[in-house]
């Protein structure tokens, strides 16, 4: 990671769910772990299925007081049409405008593609970034480490 580093601080942020609805990191602070995943793009092959594969282990994550935010650049009303056609029972985030500037104070924005690297993180309670993954292809080796190092931070 460039800017960011493990055991520092979270960039605070606050976004655009797929109904509108504002998400701020720092309002989980004190109350839940956060596991952030950053997508390129709704309806691509690979995000689709990375992201069913979240909804479909959701309930894991939740037994351990964690709040998933899933975050790409589309706009908001295509999220929520991603979200409703694969049943994605998650936040999904909008980083669409200002385009890319959550991602890039994660250091994931590529301004080849005006998207973000796929890239998730692990923040704790207090905010602080435990675990990041990055440009990985999905398995579930990888959902496996995030539920691994949630279960630590538990």
């Amino acid at each position: 990671m460039t800017g960011l580093q493990l055991g520092g601080p979270a960039p605070d942020f606050t976004l655009r769910d797929q109904f509108g609805q504002d998400v701020t990191l720092s309002s989980y602070r004190g109350s839940k772990a956060v596991a952030i995943f950053f997508y390129p793009y709704a309806f691509s092959g690979v995000c689709t299925g990375e992201m069913a594969g979240i909804r479909d282990r959701l309930a894991e994550f939740l037994t351990f007081d964690t709040e998933v935010l899933a975050i790409s650049c589309d706009p908001m009303f295509a999220l929520r049409a991603f979200a409703d056609q694969d049943g994605l029972n998650f936040p999904l985030l909008s980083d669409f405008w200002p385009h890319g500037s959550v991602s890039r104070s994660y250091d994931v924005f590529d301004s080849s593609t005006g998207a973000p690297h796929r890239s998730s993180y692990v923040i704790d309670q207090e905010g602080v970034v435990r675990w990041a993954v990055h440009n990985a292809i999905p398995e579930g080796r990888d959902l496996d480490e995030h539920l691994r190092q949630l279960t630590a931070l538990a």
